[in-house]
């Protein structure tokens, strides 16, 4: 028996989590489905399924394998589809990671939208404000905010973003409006400690860029919690501008000084390339960049 077939007959044990019900799948007799997987074993040297007389689980090293085998044989037949010239269907599961805010406001909304439109694909969305290793991780694509290092990853721009000092106007209204960076130490300030892009409070003061550090009574975890502090008119507060643009539409919060604004970050979607992308990937990224290069929010006037 070649190997992509014992493959194909490990992923069915492993679905139907029996011999018997693999062996269904298969189309095959239980007792030759038991001597694939057990000439398996032997050749890699590993135990694969652990048996007990109640049930059959995949160890370790089984859940490694089944998941590599997964990917093995879509990329077989992918190229097969390829080679025949048929349309390649998306399928298999695709992993993908952005910070959370974004994730929550934008990545959400246009992954339940794929995957109406994609039946044969899972996702698993990674939604965290940290640095994500895309290789380590088996991230297929990521949404990254602000300069990008060299790492050999393809990466499509899809708009910029820009970082706002903002308050609610009946806050404004009570203590003034600051008209210089240096006024905001002076006033009651809610700071998120999420995104380090927003600890450090910066500003372009001519041709020169100058950081303040203000001092807060109220340091919270989350960026959302910061803008829902300064909606309630309880400070000011340092975001991305896409993370408020709902509430400075609605006249709910009011953006500050933006003739000392620093140059807008870039927002990317990245991808592992190569040779041939497969349909999965290649699909979710013309999705999602083409939505969010169209989103107004996104595109963040720059500073001249």
């Amino acid at each position: 028996m070649d190997r992509f077939q014992e493959m194909k007959v490990l992923l069915a044990v492993a679905e139907a989590e029996s011999f018997a019900g693999g062996a269904k799948l298969m189309r095959m007799s239980p007792p030759s489905v038991t001597r694939v997987i057990a000439g398996l074993e032997n050749r890699l040297g590993i135990l694969l399924l652990a048996r007990s007389t109640r049930s059959l689980r995949l160890t370790e090293a089984g859940r490694r394998y089944v998941d590599d085998c997964k990917r093995i044989l879509l990329d077989v037949e992918e190229a097969e589809e390829l080679a025949t010239g048929s349309s390649v269907r998306a399928r298999g599961n695709l992993t993908v990671t952005a910070p959370v805010m974004f994730g929550e406001q934008y990545l959400i909304p246009l992954i339940t939208q794929y995957l109406a439109e994609h039946p044969e694909v899972t996702i698993n969305a990674l939604l965290v404000d940290r640095l994500v290793n895309m290789l380590d991780e088996g991230v297929d694509v990521a949404i990254r905010i602000g300069q990008l290092p060299d790492t050999g990853l393809q990466a499509i721009r899809v708009g910029q973003v820009s970082t706002v000092i903002c308050a609610a106007p009946t806050f404004l209204d009570h203590v003034g409006r600051p008209m210089h960076p240096s006024d905001v130490l002076g006033l009651p300030i809610v700071m998120s400690s999420a995104s380090t892009l927003l600890t450090d409070w910066q500003f372009s003061v001519g041709e020169r860029t100058i950081a303040l550090h203000p001092k807060t009574r109220l340091v919270v975890s989350s960026n959302q919690a910061s803008i829902n502090a300064a909606r309630m008119g309880w400070g000011l507060t340092r975001v991305l501008s896409y993370q408020v643009a709902e509430p400075v539409a609605k006249g709910e919060l009011e953006i500050l000084l933006e003739a000392y604004q620093t140059p807008a970050l870039p927002v990317h979607i990245l991808y592992q390339g190569g040779k041939r992308v497969s349909a999965k990937v290649r699909t979710f990224v013309d999705y999602c960049s083409a939505r969010l290069a169209a989103d107004p929010a996104l595109q963040a006037v720059p500073v001249v």
